[in-house]
């Protein structure tokens, strides 16, 4: 063992709990290469998938009970495992890398951190040593690099970033005139390392209120003290009757407070970095790795290899060059441009609904997709006869669809939820989790009766030139991997041969909503043929029953079996829409998705109901709706419908995505073939088919 660095009893009640896990890392470590290039001393860092893919190999364990292995040792920061790795280094020769998290780590506290700091030198919060990121700080900048430095923090600012980014901006109002004090957890490392002590921190306050007698004092809590039960610097209970002095226990994010203060005061919190970012002044009362480059008033003397720098060669160093940053989605190292746009979306996502939701109705397969696509809200759960008897201290009410609203919440704002354009690749009848949703504050997409959030975007919107280049985009990209709402068929189709139209019908589940409030006047799928057949008596009519119909999870329509009298051709076969759309001449429809499908790809799409697509220019309609008034442009409607409307979700991360993102994972599930039910779901598909067949009930 490697003197002065036994291990306390908390690491070793931590390693017997983590045996198991110790062990296998142990073994696979054994039938690893003799001469691994990383080795890690922490169990943890072994494990880390973010930290194996940084490295471009996973790292093995160190042990001593294994064969010395690592060319470079691995340990976290100024912890136990980075002294550890750091003394191993030096007593056989070998390279060192210290890790830290990034100072855009994650979103919550406990996902999985999307950046890590690698240090061959020391630690960037230890200022009583160098490290890589002084070096980093020191180097000159090109004028491409001030350019870069300065878009970054402009990034940072727009996207209201911190370091952890769950919490929600500030719902209550600020003082007019405030300073912000920023606590830290008692017997955080960068306070020793940064040459501060405990009472630092009486230090700072006192300064604080002296310096600044007519401000309101903003004392913020560290988040780890309410959600980790840490302790602080500072006791709320003791400014409880303070009239100068506001103490905020409760989680807030502080890109909320930073922006209003007139100086913010730290020790060595990351937080007087971030104000540094968003331009106010900082005073210092320890020496952090932003202190001492004549940026900020520090209490103590800069080391002697600190000299005044810009601001922009500290956020090139510590936002650019010093981080390793790594893809949510992919797990590869990226730029930071993307990670910063990632943690926005979230960021945006999380705070767009209220911060209090009442579901209400939901099924209890629905509940965990709804969940994640309602993430950033507390949201609860109540069947319609609990929300009637206890209904939920709630700021709104989320239900399905056109359902009704509970009457116990009849004065709540009414979130509207439905399955998104590109949902699945299988039905959602086969419980096949979406990876779209629609969340509307208005109405619903499909009821033409009264507006709705996607009504108002295309009415009012005005997307700009780089808005319409990515909308387009987005459909190239659709109709080349041949997407759709389902993603259902792969088959071929070849239309007949001859001179005559081929024309397109398309059933939809009668008992459906859209049809009900979006087509007033063709009501089933028989009229609908009946119709087409009238108005073109000698075109080819193709006839094309909805998924969940021919899958015997709806019943069919009134007449839809005496279809063939009027149609030439019936498809039963999953035929592929995208290559179905390239064989025919024209669309007919009430409200089905189809019709939007096939704009996307330029077919000539009549609509005999209003769904969401008509009414816009695009289509041939035999019904008006005098609220749609203008003409939209396709990429417009695409706009709308695909990117400004719709939440899309990622399962695996746990994550808002964007809709370029979707349509990847979309292509990747289609390409392995539609997904069915287990067997679980297959029973509960057998009882609903019997439930429909002894009722007749196909709602």
């Amino acid at each position: 063992m490697v003197p002065g660095l036994a291990p306390s009893r908390r690491l070793w009640r931590a390693r017997l709990l983590l045996a198991p896990v110790w062990l296998s890392e142990c073994l696979r470590t054994a039938v690893a290469p003799k001469r691994a290039r990383h080795a890690c001393t922490s169990l943890m860092l072994a494990r880390s998938q973010v930290l194996a893919a940084v490295l471009g190999e996973r790292p093995v364990f160190h042990s001593r009970l294994l064969p010395q292995k690592g060319e470079t040792l691995v340990g976290w920061g100024r912890k136990w495992s980075g002294r550890r790795a750091a003394a191993l280094a030096k007593h056989s020769g070998r390279d060192l890398l210290l890790v830290e998290d990034g100072f855009l780590r994650s979103v919550g506290r406990h996902d999985s951190p999307l950046s890590l700091l690698m240090d061959r030198i020391g630690c960037h919060y230890d200022a009583t040593q160098p490290s890589e990121l002084e070096e980093l700080i020191q180097s000159d900048l090109n004028e491409a690099e001030r350019a870069r430095a300065r878009a970054i923090m402009a990034a940072w600012r727009t996207e209201g970033l911190s370091k952890y980014n769950a919490q929600r901006n500030v719902a209550f109002g600020l003082p007019d005139r405030y300073v912000l004090v920023c606590d830290q957890t008692f017997g955080d490392l960068s306070i020793e390392y940064g040459m501060a002590t405990a009472a630092s921190f009486s230090r700072m306050l006192e300064a604080a209120l002296a310096e600044y007698p007519d401000h309101t004092i903003l004392l913020k809590t560290h988040p780890d003290v309410k959600d980790c039960a840490r302790r602080g610097h500072f006791d709320p209970k003791v400014f409880g009757a303070s009239d100068r002095v506001r103490v905020l226990t409760d989680p807030v994010h502080p890109a909320g407070l930073i922006p209003q203060a007139e100086v913010v005061y730290t020790v060595t919190s990351q937080l007087g970095f971030e104000a540094l970012i968003w331009g106010r002044p900082v005073r210092c009362f320890g020496m952090p790795f932003y202190g001492g480059w004549g940026l900020t008033e520090d209490d103590l003397p800069a080391p002697e290899r600190r000299r005044p720098v810009a601001l922009e060669q500290i956020a090139h160093a510590a936002l650019v060059r010093y981080p390793r940053y790594v893809d949510p989605l992919s797990r590869r190292i990226c730029e930071p441009e993307r990670a910063f746009a990632h943690v926005g979306l979230q960021r945006r996502r999380r705070q767009e609904l209220p911060a209090r939701i009442a579901a209400v109705g939901f099924s209890r397969w629905k509940r965990h997709f709804v969940a994640c696509f309602l993430q950033g809200s507390e949201v609860t759960f109540q069947t319609r006869r609990q929300a009637e008897r206890t209904p939920a201290e709630t700021e709104a009410v989320a239900i399905w669809g056109d359902a009704e609203v509970p009457v116990a919440h009849s004065d709540k704002p009414v979130l509207r939820l439905e399955d998104g354009f590109l949902r699945s690749s299988g039905l959602g009848a086969e419980l096949v989790r979406p990876q779209s949703l629609v969340v509307d504050d208005v109405g619903i997409y499909f009821d033409a009766t009264r507006p709705s959030r996607l009504e108002r975007i295309l009415q009012t919107e005005n997307p700009d030139n780089v808005a319409l280049r990515r909308a387009s985009e987005l459909r190239d990209r659709i109709v080349r991997l041949d997407l759709t709402k389902y993603n259902l068929g792969r088959e071929t189709w070849q239309r007949p041969t001859g001179k005559r139209p081929v024309l397109l019908v398309v059933g939809q589940v009668e008992s459906d909503a859209s049809i009900r409030l979006g087509s007033p006047v063709v009501r089933s799928n028989f009229e609908l043929l009946a119709r087409v057949r009238a108005e073109n008596p000698d075109a080819c009519i193709v006839y094309k029953p909805h998924p969940d119909v021919l899958a015997g999870l709806r019943r069919g329509g009134m007449q839809e079996d005496a279809a063939h009298v009027l149609a030439d051709e019936i498809l039963t076969r999953p035929v592929s829409p995208g290559h179905l759309f390239t064989q025919i001449d024209a669309v007919h429809t009430m409200t089905s998705l189809m019709g939007f499908e096939a704009l996307l790809r330029g077919v000539p799409v009549v609509c005999h109901g209003l769904p969401f697509y008509a009414g816009w220019g695009l289509t041939e309609d035999r019904l008006s709706c005098p609220r749609r008034n203008r003409k939209l442009t396709l990429d417009a409607l695409v706009h709308g419908a695909l990117i400004a409307y719709p939440r899309y979700f990622d399962y695996r991360n746990n994550c808002f995505v964007e809709p370029e993102d979707a349509v990847g994972r979309l292509a990747e599930l289609a390409g392995r073939g539609p997904q069915t039910a287990g067997w679980q779901r297959r029973l509960l598909r057998l009882a609903v088919r019997s439930w429909i067949g002894l009722t007749g009930n196909t709602r």
